[in-house]
């Protein structure tokens, strides 16, 4: 057994904590599980796990390891982990520790923006051939709670979020997807290319006889594996669309407004590496095409709410960064209304005028960082500036025209309001439904 008679040391008793600490004693460790929270955190553990509450920084000292298990979700560069690295001889996340059991094969996505839909396009095509598909990691089950499982799928769809990848060593896809890459979690990282070192790990351990899927004209390293390109905006990729044909090397394969609930070419972007990554998989395109006709696309993505009076209400509250707020842009074929602003997360949002000069009738902009972004698009186009969410869409819904897009994209995170992207959308689908 791999981790027979060592002792891990696990940080955060959440959900992915608590299944890394099951995965671990069931091959064979010894197995302590520590966390700021109290008691209550610990509840309905095996005996076997010794619990650590209230477990701040000063009690690193009495910890000793073989190795560091963090959940996810703790900085790994934080003065927490600082203070319990030193006390065991390696630190590997969560996702690590289930790669190092796991028995089958992994499709591994990453990227600043997509991945979640990716993930589960991915999934439902995979479940359909009959391969498992599991989706997990950074969206869908801890991967603990997928390799504790007596039968394990055949191959699963792995989200990795860069936080995940700062912490792999040997975790290892045998089809890696980068859908993209944009400044992100500037609150987070020293630089934008810190940043980008921890996303490119995902190719830490691919090699010869894997597939690299990467959307066109992205800087990724010369790989010895098989790349596979794909493009909404040239048309020399293997895969191709405009936003509702996609060919894969010249050759008509799905009509995506046809075929599927999918909407935007940033959804046909999504959908060709989900594709790609099934057919490297060799899954037959007759099957990939047939899972995708009951499949419907996740929450808070340009989820359309409603039509009131001529005008379309989208909520793509998970558009928590620049890259995504100028993809739900380029996404719209009305003119728009947008609605963003949130937390300050350290953002440039000069990059975004040229879309917004493009596509956007007026800006409502609320939250934290409301000022900001009025200083920098004033001259641009008509912005109004205001506090709360539900004066954003008041207002916005007096300033759409009949034939006009209502689009929430913030553009940054929801936490100086809501708890997570997911509430924020939740509470302008609310706010939309109510309107008269």
């Amino acid at each position: 057994m791999k981790f027979k008679d060592k002792h891990i040391a696990i940080l955060g008793a959440g959900r992915s904590g608590q299944a890394a600490a099951a995965l671990a004693l069931k091959h064979g460790a010894r197995v302590s599980l520590w966390d700021q929270a109290g008691p209550q955190a610990f509840a309905d553990l095996p005996d076997e796990v010794e619990t650590h509450p209230d477990a701040d920084e000063a009690a690193a000292g009495s910890m000793q390891a073989d190795i560091l298990v963090l959940s996810p979700g703790i900085d790994t560069y934080g003065s927490y982990v600082a203070a319990y690295r030193p006390r065991a001889k390696e630190l590997i996340g969560e996702v690590e520790l289930a790669s190092r059991v796991f028995k089958g094969r992994l499709v591994g996505i990453t990227g600043t923006n997509g991945k979640t839909t990716t993930t589960e396009l991915v999934s439902c095509m995979l479940a359909h051939a009959g391969l498992g598909g599991t989706a997990c990691g950074n969206y869908g089950l801890p991967f603990s709670e997928v390799a504790l499982a007596e039968s394990q799928p055949e191959v699963i769809a792995l989200e990795l979020s860069s936080f995940q990848l700062e912490t792999i060593e040997q975790l290892h896809p045998m089809v890696a997807v980068w859908l993209n890459f944009a400044p992100d979690h500037m609150d987070r990282y020293p630089s934008v290319d810190s940043y980008r070192k921890a996303k490119l790990r995902i190719f830490k351990n691919v090699g010869e006889g894997d597939v690299v899927v990467a959307r066109w004209g992205e800087a990724i390293p010369d790989l010895c594996a098989t790349l596979v390109t794909f493009s909404t905006e040239d048309s020399e990729a293997e895969w191709y669309s405009d936003g509702n044909e996609i060919r894969c090397r010249g050759e008509l394969v799905m009509k995506m407004t046809e075929e599927t609930a999918l909407r935007g070419l940033h959804n046909a972007e999504n959908l060709m590496a989900a594709l790609a990554a099934c057919r490297a998989l060799g899954i037959p395109m007759a099957v990939l095409s047939q899972a995708l006709r009951n499949y419907s696309p996740p929450l808070h993505r340009c989820e359309l709410i409603r039509t009131l009076d001529g005008v379309e209400y989208l909520n793509d509250s998970k558009a928590t960064n620049l890259h995504a707020l100028n993809s739900a842009l380029r996404s719209q074929t009305r003119p728009v209304v947008l609605i963003c602003g949130g937390k300050d997360k350290g953002l440039d949002y000069t990059g975004v005028l040229p879309m917004l000069r493009e596509r956007v009738l007026a800006v409502v902009t609320y939250g934290e960082i409301a000022g900001q972004i009025a200083e920098i698009i004033k001259g641009h186009c008509p912005c109004e500036q205001l506090v709360t969410l539900d004066e954003a869409v008041y207002k916005a819904r007096d300033l759409a025209a009949r034939g006009s897009v209502v689009l929430l994209s913030p553009g940054t995170s929801s936490f100086d309001q809501f708890t997570g992207y997911q509430e924020r959308g939740d509470h302008f689908r609310k706010l939309v439904e109510q309107l008269q």
